[in-house]
């Protein structure tokens, strides 16, 4: 997962300000995940641990989804790319559908409810699973609706 992180990194890193710090964000998430994940002791054992987790995990979808999101599809509709946007149309479900995983974990988390170290760890498992699968949509995403219009851009200043 961290190898995919510094992948897009050095794929779209600079190309936008807010792309940087949201992939700054996502390596914070990963290195927050592995830390859980990796950790001898069960996940729920370090709380500290598990709810610094909990802060990065809501600050990178939230930033997806409420500015990284709405600045790539303003962008691919300030160009008229509608292959970019239909796309989007179609993977927006399902980073939505993660995204609920993920607050969904957050929130039982908040509540206490990450106690049990045989369920937690299998969740933080299929969290992952799935958090590598966002990021995967979220770098085609960045791929389609912001690298097809870098020349445009370029030209327009």
């Amino acid at each position: 997962m961290l190898e995919s992180c510094q992948n897009a990194q050095e794929r779209w890193g600079g190309v936008h300000l807010l792309i940087d710090r949201w992939l700054q964000e996502r390596r914070e998430l990963v290195a927050a995940f592995t830390a859980i994940s990796d950790s001898p002791q069960a996940p729920s054992a370090n709380a500290q641990t598990l709810l610094r987790f909990c802060e990065v995990l809501v600050d990178y979808v939230s930033a997806g989804h409420f500015e990284v999101y709405e600045q790539l599809t303003s962008e691919a509709k300030a160009f008229g790319d509608q292959r970019g946007l239909d796309l989007a149309q179609q993977i927006y479900p399902r980073i939505e559908a993660i995204t609920e995983v993920a607050l969904s974990f957050n929130d039982r988390c908040d509540n206490g409810d990450c106690r049990d170290s045989v369920s937690l760890g299998e969740e933080v498992q299929r969290l992952g699973q799935l958090l590598h699968e966002r990021f995967e949509l979220e770098d085609c995403l960045i791929e389609v609706l912001h690298n097809a219009h870098r020349q445009q851009v370029a030209a327009a200043l």
